[in-house]
């Protein structure tokens, strides 16, 4: 791969950037990514000498590969929202001083490319040319970075065109911290920085995002959660539109060909991935994906919100992952796909707990030992890493939507919100209004099973609208956003707003089937977006009426009753917690609105 110091780009500003950077970098040489296939293979067999990278024999063009312990998920510690002021950073974020953080990285950046190349990388997130997409340049000096990036957004000499010599775009800069002498290389092992070094910052006012120290998933791909979400929702704010946490899946009824397009949020563990690729199990309804992970939405001429998905690949968790509860998601890894601290089987192909088959053999396990399931023996440690992923173009899946690639996005009609619950919240409700929906995404959260952190088992970790760690500032204030744009919205626009709980138990055992089954209440949302749904009206909302329920037959009358029954006084306890525990931490910023709202369901509740 040659290399090249001159600018395939007229943007002065542009420029001037790289300049600076490879000034405080220090490297070797400087590479502009041009998105092109055989950049990427050459780039993965570049990869594959280093002995970073291991082919995979029983899957076409992909590759594993395993990285340092100390590396392995989004380092939510080190990872600093640093506004002006502290209180527009708010009580959810770490906040620093910008000009302190600043002041620091710069010292940790100073040579820290040192023998190794930068490259930089314009990329688009959403469809390049879209009136929705925004456009980042991400610095980088790790090829991992650069190929999971040619998956994960749309990169290359296309967005140089688009972004022209005066286009905007949001400056990303990422080192993995560790300088090469002239002599070293990394010999096979996963380059990064302790984690005390690690900074994976955001700088709202300037549109800048610095990460350092990690090579690993959010923290090194900026345009996922770090440009995608906590920056972007910040620009979201600033120009009238929503930056989510939310996949985005198309539901058609084949009988009239008619479609509704969903966004959903869920925080992590509660089936979000299996819901965007979604196969029904009710004949004569069909499920599409749009997105997986974030949604951007923005209001068109006509009043409705239009939603692209501003990512062009899947970076999915691969533990939990099988042909039974998701095949499209199978399908979609079959070839061309980058995996990251799985497991190895001998005949080359990957291994991971849930796949929903016994580890065939002696496996390498994601430290690169060796690895023999031992059922027998239950503190075996998993042979993958718990967040171990998968990173794979999105047109692979079976089920892409026709409308992935649409300039203009998809009009949303409903939006979900969930959390797992194994009580009081039914399987499904709908919002009476959309200021009574942005108080249900307001206190999304899921009861704790296990002890974690300081909070009890039965506790109720909130995730407000599944975007605690991605928020780019206040809370109190994105509620009141949210609230703004539903004013600037026609009623009859709105998306019609639910929450749903798959995770209801009875007798100690879940309830509801869910997977393909979690269809028939999509199936009663839609219907509620056409005006042919029948419902009943309760104190939190509407609820389904339960003869006209598309009920599976594992489902008896009796338990779909008790799932979508109103709990009185367990609405009361979940309410008086988030009157008592939640909104006190929003402080005055906390919307009248969203007060109001949990008194009328109160008072209505007795």
């Amino acid at each position: 791969m040659s290399c090249c110091c001159n600018s395939p780009s007229n943007h002065a500003k542009l420029n001037a950037w790289v300049d600076e950077i490879s000034v405080l970098t220090e490297p070797d040489s400087i590479y502009w990514c041009d998105g092109s296939k055989a950049e990427y293979d050459e780039m993965v067999q570049t990869l594959v000498q280093s002995g970073l990278a291991t082919p995979l024999a029983k899957r076409p063009n992909s590759f594993l590969f395993r990285s340092d312990p100390s590396d392995v998920a989004r380092v939510e510690s080190r990872t600093y929202i640093a506004s002006k002021s502290q209180d527009d950073a708010g009580p959810t974020n770490n906040w620093i001083d910008p000009v302190e953080l600043k002041a620091e990285m710069s010292k940790l950046y100073k040579g820290s490319m040192h023998g190794r190349t930068m490259y930089v990388i314009p990329f688009s997130m959403g469809p390049i040319g879209s009136p929705i997409a925004k456009i980042g340049v991400e610095i980088t000096d790790s090829p991992y970075v650069v190929i999971n990036m040619h998956i994960m957004a749309r990169v290359g000499t296309k967005v140089l065109d688009v972004l022209g010599g005066v286009g905007e775009f949001v400056p990303c800069l990422h080192s993995i911290g560790k300088p090469l002498l002239s002599c070293q290389d990394d010999n096979g092992k996963w380059p990064s920085a302790p984690v005390e070094k690690k900074y994976i910052a955001h700088f709202p006012e300037e549109k800048l995002i610095w990460s350092y120290g990690s090579g690993y998933g959010g923290n090194a791909l900026l345009g996922k959660k770090c440009l995608a979400l906590r920056i972007a929702s910040v620009i979201a704010r600033d120009e009238g539109w929503l930056a989510e946490h939310m996949l985005i899946l198309k539901i058609t009824r084949e009988s009239d060909g008619k479609s509704k397009f969903i966004a959903a949020a869920f925080p992590s563990a509660c089936g979000k991935t299996n819901l965007a690729m979604l196969v029904p199990t009710i004949p004569g309804w069909k499920v599409e994906t749009v997105g997986d992970d974030i949604a951007w939405m923005r209001p068109g001429k006509d009043g409705k919100l239009y939603a692209i998905n501003p990512e062009a690949g899947f970076f999915g968790v691969a533990p939990g992952t099988a042909e039974d509860t998701n095949p499209n998601a199978m399908a979609s890894i079959k070839e061309n796909t980058i995996f990251t601290n799985v497991a190895l089987t001998e005949d080359g192909d990957i291994w991971w707990e849930g796949i929903g088959y016994d580890a065939p053999g002696k496996l390498i396990d994601w430290n690169g030992k060796e690895w023999k399931q031992d059922k027998a023996n239950k503190d075996q440690k998993p042979a993958a890493h718990g967040n171990s992923r998968f990173t794979a173009p999105a047109k692979q899946c079976p089920a892409i939507a026709p409308e992935f690639e649409a300039l203009g996005g998809v009009p949303i009609d409903a939006i979900l919100f969930g959390g797992r619950r194994p009580s009081t919240i039914p399987l499904v409700h709908q919002a009476k209004d959309w200021n009574h929906g942005v108080f249900m995404g307001s206190i999304v959260g899921s009861e704790i099973t296990a002890a974690a952190l300081d909070l009890k088992v039965g506790e109720v970790r909130r995730d407000p609208f599944a975007m605690l760690p991605f928020c780019g500032y206040h809370m109190g204030d994105y509620f009141k956003h949210w609230i703004e744009v539903g004013k600037n919205l026609p009623v009859e626009s709105q998306p019609k707003i639910f929450f749903v709980n798959w995770f209801r138990k009875k007798d100690g055992k879940f309830a509801w089937p869910g997977y393909g089954d979690n269809s028939r209440v999509l199936k009663w949302v839609f219907e509620q977006c056409d005006g042919t749904g029948k419902a009943v009206e309760t104190p939190i909302g509407y609820i389904p009426e339960i003869a006209s329920f598309d009920r599976p037959e594992s489902v008896s009358v009796d338990t779909l009753k008790e799932i979508l029954s109103v709990d009185v006084e367990g609405w009361k306890k979940e309410l008086a917690d988030v009157k008592e525990k939640h909104y006190p931490k929003f402080g005055a910023k906390l919307p009248k609105e969203l007060v109001d709202k949990l008194a009328e369901i109160q008072k209505k509740l007795g």
